[in-house]
């Protein structure tokens, strides 16, 4: 019987090739994904694409072998000048498209013209890496495909959906010699894993379940599928964050707010969340000595 993914479905879900040193991913994004494009009201075609950057961010994620972050960035000279989507080891996300208030296009080089892809990896403990390559394919999925066959790694392919509604995207990688070394042979099972791959219709992606997709792709190649795991819309937001912020300003801008407004108020950009600040929150923040900042 084939599963259908419901709307509300928030997990990705892995697979092992039994006799292949290939591993897949697919996750599938219903209200977590519903809740960060309705917190913006995006048109159509910014919505589908900051999906696919959701999809993708986990995707990557799940390939942390660490406690940290990763951060998929594009910047462009189209009508998104930029757009993020951040996924921590425990699968938490957000992401946001800024500057897209008057962007009305549909298409991957008209919302991202002239633009570079940055993938980002953050390290609770450990050195910060980044890496950059232009936004040269028509999607985000060959885009992503161009990183990794610059960045020399082992295979990656990736392939992603989005609707309004739901978002989805399928991870196909290549793992270390294990089970193969002849690389002759592990070339044609990667380029069998592909082709296969390669005729997954977008509906199919976003709407049959994860099992029912690895089945229909590999019913003939023993797999091994994983216990899902969930994915959730969680902002990093605080009040001492966001106060923290607050003390890089000027002392004379926040005496002008608070003598203007009575308070201080800000917005995290991410989710909305409202954080409100009076003169005695801020009074800790000023210097004597330095009446111009806060410190």
């Amino acid at each position: 019987m084939t599963e259908t993914a419901p709307a509300d479905r928030n997990r990705t879900q892995r697979f092992l090739f039994e006799e292949a040193d290939i591993r897949g991913e697919i996750v599938q994004l219903g209200g977590a994904y519903r809740e960060i494009v309705e917190i913006h009201q995006y048109a159509p075609g910014v919505s589908r694409l900051l999906g696919e950057f959701m999809a993708a961010a986990v995707l990557l994620a799940t390939t942390l072998k660490f406690e940290g972050k990763l951060v998929l960035q594009a910047r462009s000279q189209g009508q998104v000048p930029l757009i993020m989507a951040e996924c921590d080891h425990r699968l938490r996300i957000r992401a946001i498209a800024r500057g897209a208030q008057e962007a009305t296009a549909e298409r991957f080089d008209q919302l991202l013209a002239g633009g570079q892809l940055a993938i980002t990896i953050d390290p609770t403990r450990g050195q910060r890496y980044q890496g950059v390559v232009p936004l040269a394919e028509q999607s985000l999925a060959h885009s992503l495909d161009a990183y990794f066959r610059q960045s020399e790694q082992l295979g990656s392919r990736f392939w992603l959906a989005a609707d309004g509604q739901q978002a989805a995207g399928m991870l196909l990688q290549q793992l270390p010699a294990q089970l193969e070394q002849d690389n002759t042979l592990r070339a044609r099972q990667w380029e069998h894993a592909c082709t296969l791959a390669a005729t997954l219709q977008t509906a199919e992606l976003l709407q049959l379940g994860a099992a029912d997709i690895a089945h229909r792709l590999y019913h003939e190649d023993p797999l091994r599928l994983f216990e899902p795991v969930s994915v959730t819309f969680e902002c990093n937001c605080s009040r001492e964050r966001t106060l923290n912020a607050l003390a890089s300003l000027p002392a004379a801008e926040i005496r002008e707010l608070l003598e203007e407004l009575g308070s201080v108020t800000m917005d995290c950009e991410f989710c909305n969340q409202q954080y409100r600040f009076d003169e005695a929150d801020l009074s800790g923040f000023m210097q004597p000595d330095s009446p111009d900042r806060l410190h």
